[in-house]
């Protein structure tokens, strides 16, 4: 076991990762059933660490953009909880679901409240609720991310976003089943086009660890200004260890040990809080929806530096 002493020890770790996962045989699918998303090589891979003062490490694909997917799901979250605080939780729970993540089955005996902000129906709650605060809910979570990256190139990839709204009568279903019950503020229409729009949202893994690095300051922005609480980022990182992984959060925290939150574009997040962030991406899924290779280099990671929450 390599023990972490040092920063300097994440460049060796995450190359040993880099060559362990090369010569692994099963890397799973990509997103087939977004067309834009297909045809994404699931050999690709990346991986970066970001200390909190914005140094990076990385190995492989590292600087690649990719489609961030529900990985956004986090930062919305952030963004309208520093906005509403406590208020935001009567519209979306705080529990893992135990069900895939586009559900319908639950809303109905919850009267529309959704069961946390990671399955579909709980984030499109939170990207309406930050839509009705910002007028674009969207652009909002593009400037956010920009800023904490320091990447002014980040964009929307209006590609994958068409892509998305061609197979999205799911999460129309979910919008308009949470609007009969009143929690829902704007026209679906509009919400799914803000929501499409926030998933299609294209970074690396350099990107999203930066971005990322608030929730490992305890709330604190790349800028020194606060975002969230103290309070309120250690509600965003509990969140992410017990719902951030679809219905695979329990198996991801017991073997990588830290918040995480994966999206389909095969990207995962993850905070060791007070000490360094980490993203890392190869687009091959297993049937839960989360990144074969990614949640394995996850598990190496924290097995040859010692570093969990546990």
């Amino acid at each position: 076991m390599v023990i972490m002493s040092s920063p300097l020890t994440f460049q060796p770790v995450l190359q040993r990762i880099a060559e362990e996962i090369a010569a692994a045989p099963d890397r799973g699918r990509p997103a087939d059933y977004i067309p834009a998303l297909a045809a994404c090589d699931p050999h690709s891979f990346g991986m970066a660490v970001a200390e909190l003062d914005g140094t990076v490490y990385g190995v492989g694909d590292w600087r690649q953009p990719f489609s961030t997917q529900s990985i956004t799901k986090v930062f919305t979250l952030a963004l309208d909880l520093a906005r509403e605080g406590d208020e935001l939780w009567e519209h979306v729970g705080r529990e893992p679901s135990g069900n895939p993540f586009n559900s319908l089955v639950q809303l109905e005996y919850e009267n529309g409240i959704p069961r946390n902000p990671f399955i579909n129906a709980g984030a499109l709650v939170v990207t309406d609720r930050l839509h009705t605060r910002t007028g674009d809910a969207a652009r909002t979570l593009l400037d956010f991310l920009r800023a904490e990256s320091g990447n002014d190139q980040l964009a929307i990839n209006k590609d994958v976003a068409a892509s998305e709204a061609t197979r999205g009568d799911r999460n129309a279903a979910l919008g308009h089943f949470m609007a009969s019950y009143g929690n829902i503020e704007n026209q679906v229409p509009v919400l799914l086009d803000q929501y499409f729009h926030q998933c299609s949202i294209e970074a690396s893994c350099a990107d999203l660890a930066l971005a990322t690095g608030f929730l490992a300051r305890h709330g604190i922005r790349s800028d020194g200004t606060r975002l969230l609480t103290q309070s309120q980022s250690k509600q965003v990182n509990a969140i992410m260890l017990t719902c951030g992984t679809y219905d695979a959060a329990g198996d991801f925290a017991y073997r990588v040990g830290l918040p995480g939150k994966s999206g389909v574009g095969g990207g995962i997040i993850a905070v060791v809080p007070g000490r360094c962030t980490l993203c890392v991406w190869s687009p091959g899924l297993d049937e839960r929806g989360n990144s074969v290779a990614g949640v394995t280099a996850l598990d190496r990671f924290t097995t040859l530096t010692g570093v969990s929450v546990f």
